[in-house]
């Protein structure tokens, strides 16, 4: 068994979310309770090719570790060449193959939740991957199905369990529904029930759901959060709170997130410092609104955001945020 898993454990997962999961995001949620992060999923034939953008993306640091490196396709050959060639190079803890992704660009490639319909392949691809790293843990992520007629998750988690997937994530949610509708944990706790190997509960996840609930009553060995961490790595620390104590832990100040603002901003132009600014702050851009949701001004923030032209400006929309806020004599939780 993964040894995050062992003595009880029962680990939060950052999702691997494109757009999002950037180097700089897992560290923040790391440095929060996130005990095991996973990459922006990576297209395996661009791991091939050596698109430098790819690599970058998935690079880590080592305090980042358990770190897993998401990878999607719909070759064996190339999936298992593409994660050879990552373990090779970057050595990360796992490698986890992406049969989840609902988004046509994906999907039209017969790639992510695609393969939910063809499970054979899905089978032979994993096999391959497994095969191809013998020192490398492989996990996989999945959802129910393709729509609700074709709820495959308990015979995929066979499946895949039988040819060495040593960990399974499954989204509650079917490719057709994205990421509408409540998430159906009975066909996860299904899929549990009937594989050994540890499984991970993904969907609807957030600080309003009695975790603790979702821990003794589902079969599932930890948690994935998504789309609820964007923006807020205190999540984490939250969740763990509640399934410590019950109680939900102390929100940070506006002053306590923009000192995350800033530490992700220094954070991402570190890891791209090769890169022109005005290039770093296109990456960061759509991150950085999501840190300031809430915010007061938040509107006007997010416009501001949308022109940034130097690192200094997020110094000065910083400093900007919290005169408005003293002005107010509010807080922002």
């Amino acid at each position: 068994m993964l040894p995050w898993f062992q003595d009880g454990n029962f680990p939060l997962y950052l999702a691997p979310m494109a757009g999002f999961t950037d180097i700089g995001f897992r560290k923040l949620c790391k440095e929060k309770g996130a005990d095991v992060v996973v990459s922006e999923f990576v297209l395996a034939d661009a791991i091939l090719r050596g698109d430098p953008k790819t690599w970058n993306s998935i690079e880590f640091t080592e305090d980042q570790r358990p770190m897993g490196i998401q990878i999607f396709g719909s070759e064996a050959d190339v999936m298992a060449d593409a994660a050879r060639m990552i373990v090779d190079r970057l050595n990360p803890t796992f490698i986890d193959l992406n049969f989840g992704c609902p988004a046509k660009k994906v999907t039209c490639k017969n790639a992510g939740s695609s393969l939910l319909r063809d499970l054979p392949l899905l089978g032979n691809i994993c096999e391959s991957v497994v095969k191809a790293l013998p020192d490398c843990p492989v996990t996989a992520k999945i959802r129910i199905g393709w729509d609700g007629e074709s709820l495959v998750a308990p015979e995929a988690g066979r499946l895949l369990e039988s040819v060495g997937i040593q960990a399974l994530a499954i989204h509650g949610r079917t490719k057709a529904q994205g990421y509408k509708g409540d998430a159906n944990w009975d066909i996860i706790n299904e899929t549990a029930a009937e594989i050994s190997i540890p499984v991970i509960g993904n969907g609807s996840i957030n600080y309003q759901y009695d975790i603790r609930e979702l821990r003794e009553r589902y079969q599932v060995n930890g948690l994935m959060i998504g789309r609820a961490a964007i923006g807020n790595p205190w999540l984490f620390e939250n969740l763990k709170s509640l399934l410590e104590t019950g109680e939900p832990s102390s929100p940070p100040s506006v002053e306590e997130r923009w000192d995350y603002v800033l530490r992700y901003a220094e954070i991402m132009r570190g890891h791209y410092a090769h890169l022109r600014t005005d290039m770093i702050l296109g990456i960061m851009k759509g991150r950085l609104v999501s840190f300031v949701a809430g915010f007061p001004g938040a509107r006007k923030l997010r416009n501001r955001i949308s022109r940034l032209q130097s690192f200094e400006e997020i110094h000065e929309l910083r400093d900007e945020s919290l005169v408005t806020l003293r002005e107010l004599g509010t807080s922002v939780v």
